[in-house]
């Protein structure tokens, strides 16, 4: 585990391939499998950049994400939802808990006015 948040994952695979050339059968397969998949996402194994950078790596701050953004808004008494409303309830939520509520709202205008006035230069020449 150290060596992998340390930037050494490739080193792990190959410590692993090398520890398991005598495995047989199932456990060889898995083993195999295993690194195949950790091969795989190599290029998602910076841990060690990331720690540095301040980012969780751990799955805790994710789930608690989701329990705040999904859970709380979503299993409140009485709801019911289909996806296509869930979703676009989801979305919102999301722009909301991050803190976009405001570029949100304005981007969502200005598609809106470029949507229904096609050709803005005679709306200011009507004025």
């Amino acid at each position: 585990m150290l060596l992998v948040l340390k930037g050494k994952a490739k080193q792990v695979i190959d410590d692993l391939r090398q520890a398991g050339a005598e495995l047989k059968g199932a456990r060889a397969r898995r083993l195999k499998k295993l690194c195949k998949f950790l091969e795989k996402n190599l290029h998602r194994m910076h841990y060690g950049r990331y720690l540095g950078a301040g980012y969780p790596i751990a799955t805790g701050v994710i789930e608690g994400a989701c329990r705040h953004v999904v859970k709380d808004r979503m299993e409140r008494a009485g709801m019911r939802w289909k996806i296509p409303g869930a979703e676009a309830m989801l979305e919102l939520r999301t722009i909301h808990t991050n803190g976009d509520w405001d570029a949100f709202q304005t981007y969502r205008i200005d598609s809106e006015n470029k949507r229904l006035y096609l050709h803005p230069e005679i709306t200011a020449r009507a004025a």
